[in-house]
């Protein structure tokens, strides 16, 4: 059975919320069945993400806040950008088996309000306060400097050529109303900006805000009558990299390979598709890095080869591959890549207006979840 996503929402994205997650999950999903053109006690099925969403928005509040009659399915899909990126692949199952009729994925954070910001999340491993944190080597910046450092050993690496990145990300965002950082960025910006952990500076790293998304999934037969066009859910693969979450940033025997190498040929495959076929990409961006390292393990671009891709500006607005077409983790919003399932449905659906990429019929979505990955490959409905 083919399934579609028939809604989106998202809330209004602010560097700091003050409304509890679960507030802004609602939020965000009321948004997503008003755009399908659906009710509350339509819905039968959730995929939620497996970290976030269990501590801040679990499923069975968010069922009786919404009002939902009769949850007959709901499921946890890893983590971050790999859980809620990949959630179609349980909503189809779940579809396909009978399960349910109708499947809400949603995300909320509220990285504001959380002690320690970004960084406490790995403070709660036992190894890494152990035998890293005494030494400095902790952090999401100090981490993805090190595979950007070894990026540049084996395939070099400009600074120019990370701050097209950063660049064309800006580009983007200025296309897109709700995105948080609109201000031109030029590549004299970039190299004058502050260095975090060498060769990343501070925009090279993503945003740090609060928000939510949602978007709902039926059957495609049932979205054509729906309120809008349906966006066909036409491939997803799922992937894991042979090592557990502690030991992934830092124990990775391979730095410059994520798990999208595994689950975006699964994607194509089950596409019947392949990377010549796609039209734009939205791939998880936390670091410019990892947006290079998946673009290049999706096939956008040639191994080693996607740096100087970027700087030839392939990526931004009008390029012959535009890349996160919303602004991304670093110019828009920080949604572990559920922002980008929103903006990549926009795109198919040709209402991004100055944004749209002219004639756009296929798109990928890249989500990372540290050793997690899952693609999804959307099609318009033909």
């Amino acid at each position: 059975m083919t399934i579609a996503i028939v809604g989106v929402g998202e809330t209004d994205y602010t560097f700091r919320d003050e409304r509890p997650v679960g507030t802004m999950v609602l939020d965000a999903v009321h948004r997503a069945l008003a755009d399908a053109g659906l009710r509350p006690e339509d819905v039968d099925g959730f995929v939620s993400e497996s970290y976030s969403t269990v501590r801040s928005a679990p499923v069975d509040e968010i069922s009786q806040r919404l009002g939902v009659k009769d949850r007959t399915f709901s499921a946890q899909m890893s983590l971050a950008g790999s859980g809620i990126v990949g959630a179609p692949q349980l909503a189809r199952l779940a579809i396909e088996a009978g399960l349910a009729s109708t499947v809400v994925a949603y995300y909320g954070i509220n990285l504001s309000q959380g002690v320690g910001g970004p960084y406490a999340f790995h403070a709660h491993d036992a190894s890494k306060v152990a035998f890293e944190m005494p030494f400095g080597y902790y952090g999401q910046p100090v981490y993805f400097a090190a595979i950007a450092e070894r990026y540049r050993h084996e395939y070099g690496l400009r600074p120019e050529e990370l701050g097209a990145i950063a660049t064309s990300t800006r580009q983007h965002a200025m296309r897109t109303p709700n995105a948080l950082k609109r201000d031109p960025l030029t590549i004299d910006d970039y190299l004058g900006d502050t260095m975090i952990a060498d060769p990343l500076r501070k925009l090279d790293c993503c945003l740090v805000n609060d928000g939510a998304i949602a978007y709902v999934m039926t059957s495609l037969e049932r979205a054509r009558d729906l309120a809008k066009p349906p966006v066909v859910v036409s491939g997803v693969g799922f992937g894991a990299k042979n090592v557990t979450q502690a030991q992934y940033f830092t124990q990775s025997a391979d730095l410059l390979t994520s798990a999208a190498s595994i689950s975006a040929p699964r994607a194509y495959a089950d596409a019947g598709l392949g990377p010549s076929d796609v039209d734009f990409a939205e791939i998880y961006d936390c670091f410019t890095i990892s947006m290079l390292i998946q673009m290049e393990d999706a096939g956008l671009a040639p191994k080693g080869q996607g740096a100087a891709f970027a700087a030839t500006g392939a990526i931004a607005p009008g390029g012959s591959m535009p890349v996160n077409t919303h602004g991304g983790l670093l110019s828009q919003s920080y949604l572990v890549g559920g922002n980008h399932v929103v903006e990549a449905v926009r795109q198919l659906r040709h209402e991004r207006g100055e944004a749209q990429v002219p004639g756009a019929e296929v798109g990928l979505v890249a989500g990372l979840g540290s050793m997690d990955h899952s693609t999804l490959v959307l099609t318009k409905d033909r």
